[in-house]
């Protein structure tokens, strides 16, 4: 029996793909559970065209996540915070910190896609990876001053 997956099945394919399974899997396990569709012509042909679509929006999403990283790399934030003895800051620099001095400058980025693994909490210039697609990493310079 060939079947068109809805999904992610394990052992057996990836989303989209078209693959062969037994009668007894397919009629009575993933045709029920949504998992997979039957594989007629029309939605073969179906298939081949939401393919072409996903194509091409993943080539957009692509594009605008590279011209992002250019901006990125090209841009350096400086933040103040008040600092103690030993260049420890009073609080922390978070990813939220981060995230609004990026719209100050024009770039606009979802904090959760900054990897800050912990708060920042000494002065210096640190550099964070932001993901920004799953082939596309960017790198923010960050400055973090003394306020005077």
């Amino acid at each position: 029996m060939d079947i068109i997956l809805k999904e992610d099945v394990h052992n057996l394919g990836k989303s989209g793909e078209l693959v062969t399974v037994r009668d007894g899997y397919g009629r009575n396990y993933l045709l029920p559970q949504g998992k997979a569709i039957a594989a007629t012509k029309k939605n073969v042909t179906q298939l081949e065209h939401e393919k072409k679509l996903i194509a091409a929006r993943n080539a957009k999403l692509l594009k605008d996540a590279q011209s992002i990283a250019e901006r990125l790399a090209a841009i350096e934030i400086t933040i103040q915070r008040q600092a103690g003895a030993e260049d420890k800051l009073f609080g922390s620099v978070t990813a939220r910190d981060v995230e609004e001095a990026l719209a100050e400058k024009g770039v606009k980025l979802d904090r959760k896609k900054i990897d800050l693994s912990e708060p920042i909490r000494s002065l210096g210039m640190y550099t964070l990876d932001a993901k920004l697609s799953s082939d596309v990493t960017g790198k923010i310079k960050v400055w973090v001053v003394a306020k005077e």
